[in-house]
This record gives C-alpha cells, structure tokens and sequence, in this order.
C-alpha cells in the first residue's frame, strides 16, 4: 500500500460517519478557537482601562488663601476625570468602600484632606510628603489592583512634575528677580569703584601733602627752638637793660631833685646875699651890681635844671621803656618756647599723620581693588543667571520638573498586546491541535504493521494524517490573526509556513510518544505541552524562568516556533529564522527517525499485548 493510499484509507475512517465529520472538523478547529479567541478577546486590553470603574475619593481641604491658595486635590481629580484614563467615579468615602467591597469599582483613589498642605510645606519649616491613598480587594480582580498600584504611580509621577513645574517656576522667578537686583548692585559697584579710586588719588595726594607737612614741620621745629634760645637770651638782657635804667633812674631823679632843690634855694641865697654884704655895708648899689652879676648864674642853674628835669623825664620814660621791653621779652621768651614746644607737638603729629595718610592711600587702594572685584563679582553674577522673559522661564519650569523624557525607538514592533502574544498562543494552539488529534487518529495502520509493510512509509503516513489535518488547522489560524483580528505580518508567506512547520514537527512528536509509548505518550505530549507553555518565553522573557527551565527553554521546540514567528511577523532578523528552522527540522527529522524505528520495531516483535485496549480507548 502507498502512502497516500494510507493517508486516504484514514481519511475515509475518520469522515465514515456525520458525527465523525463533525467530530473531526471540530478538533482541526482547535487551534482557531483556542488562538483566535484567546487573542480576540486580548487583542488591546490596554486600550479599554477607560472602561475599568475607579473611584476616586477627594477629601482635599486645600492650603493658604487669597494668593497663596492652593486646591491641588481638585486640581488633580479633574485631570483624572478629564484624561479619561479610566471610568473615574468621584465617591464619598463610605460609597467608596461599599462599592470596593461589592465589586462596582475595582480598587479606589484617595486623595487625603492634607494634599494640598502637604504638598506646599516644602516652604515651611516643617516639609512632609503628600500622600495618595490606594485601596485594593483581590478577590475582584488581582490584576486590577496592579494596574491600580501603577495607576497610583503615574499619578504620584504627574503630581510631582506638576508642583515641581510651579516650584521651579518660582525658583526662575526668584532667580530673574535676583538678575535685576544685581543688575541694580553691579551700577552701585561701578559707582562705588570710582568714588573708591578717587578717594585711593586723594589719599595718595594727601600723603604726599603730609610728608611734607611733616617734613617743614620739622624745619619749623629747628627753627622755633633757635628763636627760644634767642627770645630766652633777649628777655635775659632786657631785664639787665631794665635794671639798669632802673638804677639810673634812680639817680636821675636824686639829680633832679638836688637841681630843683639848687634852682628852687637861688632867691633865698639871693636875699641872703644881699642881706650879707648890707650888713657888710655895701651900698645898694654895689649889691644891685653883685646881684646883677649873679643872675647870669642863676639863669644858667635854671637853664640846667629844667634841661636836667627833661632829661631824668627821658630817663624816667627809658626806665619803663625798658621795663616794659624786660617784661615784653620775658612773655616773647615764654611764647617762643611754646612756640617750640608745639612745633615739637606738631611735628610728632604731623608724622603720625604722614604715617596715618600713608595707611589710609594704601587702604583706599585696597578699597578701590576691592570695590572693582566687587563689581567684576556682581557682573560676572549677573551674567551667570540668564535674562529670560516669563515664557523662557516657564519652558524652563517644564524642563526641570521633568527632566528626562524617553526616545523610544523600535527595530521591530509588534503593534499591540494582542499582536505581542500572537507568536506564542499560535504556536501553543498549533500544539493543542496536534494533540487532540491524536484522541481521534490511528496514525499507525495495525493492518500495514502486520502486513510487513515498509516501516517508513507506515511512519510517513501516519505522519503525514495528523500533520496535514494539522496544518489546515493553522492556515485556517492564520486567515483569522490577518482578516478577522486584523494582524500585521511583515513576512505572511513565512509565518505561515513557519506554522505549518510547526505542526509538522509537533506531529511527528506526538506521533514517536504514541510509537513508543501508546496510551502513556498521549500523556507525555501533554506533560511537554505543559512544560513549554512555561519555557517558550511567549509572555516574560525566557531569563526570569528558575535555571532547570531555562534550560528547557533551549531544547524543547515551542520556543524555536515562537522566536521564529516573532522575526517573521514583526521583520525581525531573518538569520535567527533559520536557525530556529533548522532546529525544528532536527526534532521532526528525529521524531520521524524514532518512529520509524519503533515501527520496525513492531514488525518484528507484535504480541497480544499489542493487541490489548489502550488505557484511553
């Protein structure tokens, strides 16, 4: 018999009956209804959370008032509500809860009545973090409240970019403000260095001006003290002149007197000496003659007396004159020697304040290099901090509360979720299809086995049976991923093929398990079923699974079929497809070896046993 005469023959078997058509026609379609409603029904799981009830619960009492009030629990319930996110339900709390608990929302948003404060206290001295309450009941949904413990998290991300925008806007605000003050203080600085080098010139003139000072001041200093000497030598010989006219003035006015005394006693020695010679008896004549004789000398005392009185008035007039000039040139002396004494005084200060002018030019010269750093400092200040305008600034508030943003880039994209989980559940629903297959298929013709027929052409036929029904199976798969679910293949011939190939493989498996293990292998298929529903890395990568599954991961076939699948559906990288191509042909090459072998094996070796019921019929 040839092997399409055997494929034909169970053909024939499995059609026989309307119940058998439709018992057959049901398992080929296996794989579409497990894969095509698996996807369907997670074909954009994410794109309908707008459909997930929330409540969200506003307990926000807000912060300060007039300018300073701020509502951001109302401020964010509104994003919420408004972003359409998910079927946001505003609720009391005690609604909340009783809707939780029931099951009308699936977990609740609390925003406490401190949000707001909170959120403003960065400011004060006593900051604390706001708070965003999340409440979830697992015997709803489990992954709902992950989705709520993610939906918490973008929240808490957009509140935080939110209050850092308006924070770091007041920061720029603050910083512009503090621009203009510099601004203002680097004019001042500026003024400030001119009037300090002009006080650093004047010091430096005014240095100068007191060395000088100091320097005549010391000359002056030489020069009084020579003129107290010479005040102190005149005063000493002005008091010996004045005693010395005092003593003449002594005798003048004993000479005086005597010459007064001389010219007041001339009539009296008159009158006597004409009463002397009457009495000697001369005759009055000859006493007139006498007496005549004498006025001459009379005349002459009185001429030097009155010559003598002016000159003891002269001498009287010396007297004081030079007691005045004694006591004159004593007050010069005294005077001088103050004098010296002050120009003594006036030099020391005079140095002190050269020495003191000296300090203050180099002070001031510090002062003007200092105001000029200053100056320099604050434009340099003023440069640093960017002159913006208020929409720069709040480009700028945006950028810094949310500094990085991610460029997502793909070489390969799969589209959406469902299209993501594709490569995976195709290839599993290939599996399961194969398998319940074989509940129906005799793959191995008893008939051809006693007959002796060829071991490989029983092998091929009872290969090729299930395989075919299989790959009409996936075909019928894949029109309903491209036409009903709408699926993207950046290679279609591929894809396809890469299903047939799988379900060739997966039969010639199955068909070795069943060869050499009858009943047994039907359940070995599904234990390796089993086992690669969790090594094919059709959902997290491969990496996460415990060490003994990874390694499974590298020699069971499922996980070839998904990696396949997604370089051929997506454009991934067509060297891998051969590899996994060469793979599976590994394991349906050996799978068809053992077969073989195991029906050679029955050829020679038939016993009753054989010939016994399964254990599943």
């Amino acid at each position: 018999m040839k092997i399409p005469a055997m494929i034909a023959a169970e053909l024939r078997r499995l059609t026989a009956t309307r119940m058998s058509v439709l018992a057959l026609v049901a398992l080929m379609l296996v794989p579409v209804l497990y894969g095509g409603l698996y996807l369907w029904a997670n074909q954009d799981p994410y794109g309908h959370f707008s459909e997930v009830p929330v409540a969200l619960v506003d307990l926000d009492e807000g912060s300060g008032s007039g300018a300073d009030a701020a509502q951001y629990g109302s401020q964010v319930s509104q994003q919420l509500i408004d972003g359409h996110a998910f079927d946001w339900r505003a609720l009391s709390e005690a609604d909340a809860a009783t809707a939780l608990h029931d099951g009308t929302v699936d977990f609740i948003v609390t925003i406490p009545s401190d949000f707001s404060a909170a959120l403003v206290s960065s400011g004060g001295s006593a900051p604390r973090q706001a708070t965003i309450g999340l409440q979830t009941n697992d015997a709803n949904n489990y992954l709902a409240s992950t989705i709520g413990t993610q939906a918490v998290e973008k929240i808490r991300r957009s509140v935080a970019e939110l209050v850092g925008q308006e924070a770091a806007s007041r920061l720029l605000t603050g910083l512009s403000d503090i621009r203009a003050q510099l601004v203002q203080a680097t004019d001042g600085a500026t003024t400030l260095t001119d009037g300090a080098q002009q006080v650093a010139d004047g010091s430096t003139t005014l240095a100068q001006g007191t060395a000088t000072l100091a320097t005549g001041a010391a000359t002056l200093t030489g020069g009084a003290t020579q003129v107290a000497d010479g005040a102190a030598q005149v005063a000493e010989g002005a008091a010996q002149v004045a005693d010395g006219t005092a003593t003449l003035d002594g005798y003048a006015d004993r000479a005086a007197a005597a010459g007064q005394d001389v010219v007041d006693s001339l009539p009296q020695a008159r009158a006597d000496i004409a009463a002397l010679l009457a009495q000697q008896g001369v005759d009055q004549a000859t006493i007139d003659r006498v007496l005549a004789s004498l006025d001459p000398v009379g005349d002459a005392a009185r001429t030097g007396n009155a010559r003598l009185q002016s000159a003891v008035a002269q001498v009287d007039r010396l007297a004081a004159g030079a007691a005045q000039v004694a006591s004159g040139a004593a007050q010069v002396s005294s005077g001088a020697a103050q004098v010296a004494s002050g120009a003594g005084a006036l030099t020391d200060g005079a140095n002190q304040a050269a020495t003191g002018a000296a300090t203050l030019s180099s002070g001031a010269g510090q002062v003007a290099s200092g105001a000029a750093q200053l100056r320099d400092g604050l434009a340099s200040g003023v440069q640093a901090i960017p002159d913006t305008d208020a929409a720069t600034r709040d480009a700028q508030a945006k950028v810094i509360s949310d500094p990085v943003a991610v460029d997502s880039s793909a070489q390969t994209s799969a589209g959406d979720y469902g299209a993501g989980l594709a490569p995976f559940f195709a290839a599993l629903a290939g599996w399961i299809g194969i398998y319940a297959l074989f509940l129906i298929v005799k793959p191995i013709s008893r008939r051809a086995v006693t007959a002796l027929r060829s071991p490989i052409r029983v092998t091929i036929a009872g290969w090729l049976t299930p395989a075919l029904l299989g790959s009409v199976g996936m075909v019928a798969l894949f029109a309903v991923l491209s036409f009903t679910l709408g699926f993207r293949f950046a290679n279609p011939l591929g894809t396809l093929g890469i299903l047939m190939l799988a379900s060739f493989t997966y039969a010639a498996i199955i068909l070795a398990l069943n060869v050499w293990l009858g009943s047994v292998g039907q359940f070995v298929g599904l234990v390796m079923m089993v086992l690669q529903l969790v090594t094919a890395g059709g959902t997290f990568p491969w990496q996460t699974l415990p060490a003994p599954l990874a390694a499974l991961h590298h020699i069971l076939p499922m996980g070839y079929v998904v990696d396949a699948m997604r370089q051929l559906m997506y454009g991934g990288d067509l060297a891998r497809v051969s590899t996994d191509i060469g793979v599976l042909l590994l394991w349906l090459g050996g799978a068809l070896a053992l077969s073989a072998v195991g029906v050679t094996r029955m050829t020679h070796r038939r016993t009753l046993r054989d010939l016994q019921p399964s254990l599943i019929g």
